[in-house]
Order: C-alpha cells, then structure tokens, then sequence
C-alpha cells in the first residue's frame, strides 16, 4: 500500500479504497478462472469409461446409499465413514424394479445406520458371488 505521511484528503482515500476494490475484484476473477480451468482439467483425466456413479441417497451426515454402474451390472453399496459395504448386485432390469421411495422413509429418523443396512439389505436382491 501507499504509505502516506499522517495528512491525507478525502479524494486520495478514495482513490486509494477504489485501488483496493479493483485488486479485489481481480483477484477474485482469477480465482474464479483458475478453479474452472483446474475442474476441466481434473474432469479430462478422471473419465472413466466403465464405472459410474448412478444415483446417491444421504441416509445421515455422512453415511449414503450409491448405485455404482460397473460395466453391465450395477452395484448398490452402503457407504459409511470408514467402511463400504456392497448390499447388492443388480441387472438393468432389476434397476428399473427397483424402488428407492421405499428406503427414503428412514432419512432423518435417528435409527442406526446398521439397522437401516440389514433392512435394505433384506429388501435389495440378493448379490450372486461365484462361491456360493
């Protein structure tokens, strides 16, 4: 900043609070363009052409229910604050059958988040693994 020797007019402090108001604004712009361009960036190089998040449902502050597309099949999974816990292994048809309606009836009820699992997992069809 301009350092001034005790005196100043009102006019050159307010050339001085516009000289501010303008480094704010343009600093304010570059961190707009710098984000935009770094989310571009970070979007090219994370593609990913075999999986994708479907649909995600908040159960609690930090616990959700995703539908993961993997290739053909899709993956309904329980994701808590430390933990992932698979609950499901559907088909496109059984995707469409299923209903999330039903499991938004325990948003915001304050049951355990285990609890809220083994419910779903007994309304979810059960996942098929090769050693069973």
């Amino acid at each position: 900043m301009i350092l001034l020797s005790g005196r100043t007019s009102g006019l050159q402090s307010f050339f001085q609070l516009i000289g501010v108001l303008l480094i704010f604004v343009f600093v304010l712009a570059i961190t707009y363009y710098v984000t935009k361009w770094i989310a571009g960036y970070q979007k090219q190089h994370n593609f990913q052409k075999n999986m994708r998040v479907v649909e995600t449902m908040k159960i609690t502050t930090n616990k959700y229910i995703q539908i993961i597309e993997v290739g053909e099949t899709y993956l309904v999974i329980g994701i808590g604050k430390d933990e992932v816990t698979m609950l499901a292994q559907l088909t496109r048809e059984q995707l469409n059958d299923v209903s999330l309606e039903d499991v938004t009836k325990y948003q915001n009820t304050g049951e355990s988040f285990s609890n809220i699992m083994k419910q779903l997992k007994e309304h979810l069809p059960k996942s098929r693994h090769k050693d069973e």
